[in-house]
């Protein structure tokens, strides 16, 4: 009895065995599928790693274009004040070099750089032509221009010139010293403040403008005679080469009629 149950015990067992085959055959296939799909989705997940950043790279760029193209609508925010604001006024006096002038004021809370540009450098210049003001700092900037004659029996006040003017405005830090690189090292950041047009005035017909071109000329003579004046006090006096200063020489001659006018006085 004790070997038909063993034997029994043997077949149940094999038979168990063989009933638990397909479990684990299910579950072997399974895994196996399992690694397919978890395979494909990694190729999936590859595809799609290896396309998001050429899509990212496409998006950035769009933003960035589209970022610039809303910059370059918007206006450009002022940081000087001009007086004249849109034209530069020039008596007309055919074949001689005339003035004009224009206020420059630094409406900002930050220190600015400025620069002039013209369309013929031949026959302009500025003075200054560029320079850093401070918040709320202001300058009047003299032009020069040479008047050409007219030419084919042109009438004087009909005579219109293409000479155009621009001035440049850039922030920097306060203490910053002005080089002519600064506005090409920091170009991105460049604003242009206004392009200037020529105006020719009648010198012998009195008008507003003509009478305000003549109180900035004068502002800005005394500016420039004041900027000049420290400078040339803190320089000694020499009358020439091997002379004493004046000033000692004064006190030397006052001295000496003293001493004469002791000398002959009675005793």
């Amino acid at each position: 009895m004790m070997g038909v149950d063993e034997e029994k015990s043997e077949g149940e067992g094999k038979v168990w065995s063989l009933c638990r085959m397909p479990k684990l055959w299910q579950m072997s296939s399974g895994n196996g599928n399992g690694s397919s799909s978890s395979s494909s989705s990694s190729m999936g997940n590859n595809n799609v790693y290896q396309q998001t950043p050429s899509s990212e790279r496409s998006t950035v760029t769009s933003s960035n274009a589209y970022f610039s193209m809303a910059k370059s609508l918007l206006p450009a925010r002022r940081r000087l004040r001009l007086d004249p604001s849109n034209k530069l006024y020039f008596p007309y006096e055919p074949g001689k070099q005339v003035r004009s002038a224009i206020d420059i004021k630094n409406t900002s809370k930050s220190h600015v750089a400025f620069k002039f540009q013209t369309t013929a450098p031949k026959s302009c210049y500025m003075r200054p032509p560029e320079g850093i003001l401070g918040p709320g700092e202001s300058i009047i900037a003299t032009v020069f221009k040479f008047v050409e004659p007219p030419e084919n029996n042109e009438k004087p006040m009909e005579k219109k010139s293409r000479v155009k003017f621009k001035i440049m405005s850039l922030k920097v830090k306060g203490e910053t010293d002005y080089v002519p690189e600064l506005f090409e090292e920091q170009k991105d950041e460049v604003t242009v403040e206004q392009i200037l047009l020529v105006v020719f005035l009648d010198p012998e017909r009195s008008c507003p403008a003509l009478e305000k071109l003549k109180r900035q000329l004068a502002e800005a003579e005394a500016a420039l005679e004041s900027r000049k004046k420290p400078q040339e006090e803190t320089e000694p006096r020499i009358v020439g080469e091997g002379l004493v200063i004046d000033e000692w020489k004064e006190r030397r001659e006052r001295y000496l009629a003293k001493q004469q006018v002791e000398g002959v006085a009675p005793t």
